[in-house]
């Protein structure tokens, strides 16, 4: 029961952009900086963007000594400089774009706290600072600063070592969200919310993007040149063949703590773990490796076992002997696959995607959104 006006001049745009958040926004903003004449829609099937965009921990991160290390064992050299060099592009991109201030973007430092298990990777520091030398002009990426650990409160006992990451470092997740929307709607890119896409129909001269209007109990079906499908951990539902495996993340945040004696960010166990100062709290989240098979999913509830594993965590190596209670605690759902490249291809003809992001959403969004924008646009002018 649509009008004629709004069949005539509501639905039909150069490009569609499904999922609004650090990816999709970007590469919305990317086109409209490339085309400023260009109609651009982005949908976004809830309220907010409820994947990990709006529920992450706000790292600046190229990645942890140890993490870097594990990529190595399953990934070539090359590949894993290409996959640092992404990171650092994108946190770039995303500061230029933005400015510092209104994401309030820092640099506190980046500590990896080490434990017995993982002091092997000490002896690897200069073998990795000289494989990334070229990314930072040949200054080293990681050095030891264990002096630092009694300054910090960390539990001497569980805490052997801590490496400093010298180039990374922390913004505010919602002011970066808000930062990204304000952009792209100044630019003039139209975000329409709640609404949930059902189906893509690439049809070679066009592609048809179907919504469900749940008062008319119709489909709304939108028209546009180029559909660019930036749904991540939720990638499935769209585009079922796709390989895109979702993964839970698990986070709490503590009240305010009495004379917190850290700032910056931290690692622990490969990236699994993190946490971080924010507003005088401690964010802490991770423990996925606990239970794999159960964070497998899309579904935003509580698993009481990493969460009562990331108290222990709190209580005993972070803040040993000192009060802190917990203020709140969410979910954000990343979406991973049988590497740690994103996958950014053409699904069709007239359908690209940027999807799962690794993890390193915050790092790679804005770089994934340019170049599937491009994609988009090299494939409109061809």
């Amino acid at each position: 029961m649509l009008s004629y006006w709004e069949k005539q001049s509501l639905l039909q745009y150069d490009y569609i952009i499904i999922g609004s958040g650090i990816v999709g926004l970007s590469a919305a903003i990317s086109l409209k900086e490339r085309a400023p004449q260009s109609r651009v829609m982005v949908l976004e099937r809830e309220v907010l963007p409820t994947g990990a965009s709006t529920k992450n921990a706000g790292f600046a991160c190229i990645g942890s000594l140890t993490e870097i290390l594990a990529d190595l064992q399953t990934m070539s050299a090359e590949a894993v400089l290409n996959l640092v060099n992404l990171r650092l592009s994108g946190l770039r991109l995303l500061r230029r774009r933005l400015g510092d201030e209104r994401i309030a973007y820092r640099e506190n430092g980046s500590f990896e706290l080490i434990g017995t298990r993982e002091e092997w990777a000490l002896h690897q520091i200069a073998t990795v600072n000289n494989m990334l030398g070229n990314l930072f002009d040949g200054q080293p990426a990681f050095t030891r600063t264990d002096k630092q650990i009694a300054p910090f409160g960390f539990s001497p006992r569980h805490i052997k070592a801590l490496i400093r990451n010298n180039f990374e470092g922390e913004l505010h997740t919602g002011k970066m969200m808000r930062a990204l929307i304000d952009t792209a709607i100044n630019m003039g890119v139209e975000i329409k919310t709640g609404c949930p896409v059902s189906h893509i129909d690439d049809f070679h001269t066009g592609v048809n993007v179907i919504v469900p209007h749940h008062t008319l109990k119709e489909d709304i079906v939108f028209t546009a040149r180029k559909v660019l499908v930036c749904t991540n951990a939720f990638t499935k539902q769209l585009l079922p063949e796709e390989e895109v495996t979702p993964g839970r993340g698990q986070v709490l945040i503590t009240a305010p703590v009495k004379d917190l004696p850290f700032k910056g960010v931290f690692h622990l166990s490969e990236g699994y773990y993190y946490f971080r100062e924010l507003d005088g709290r401690v964010l802490l989240g991770g423990g996925r490796q606990l239970d794999f098979a159960g964070e497998t999913t899309t579904e935003f509830h509580f698993n009481d076992r990493i969460q009562h594993e990331l108290e222990q965590l709190l209580h005993t190596v972070i803040l040993p002997g000192r009060e802190a209670t917990i203020a709140d605690r969410w979910t954000g759902i990343m979406a991973f696959g049988k590497t740690k490249q994103p996958l950014v291809k053409a699904h069709s003809k007239n359908v690209v995607m940027g999807v799962r992001m690794g993890g390193m959403g915050v790092a790679i969004g804005s770089i994934v959104g340019d170049q599937i924008a491009m994609m988009a646009m090299d494939a409109a002018n061809n």
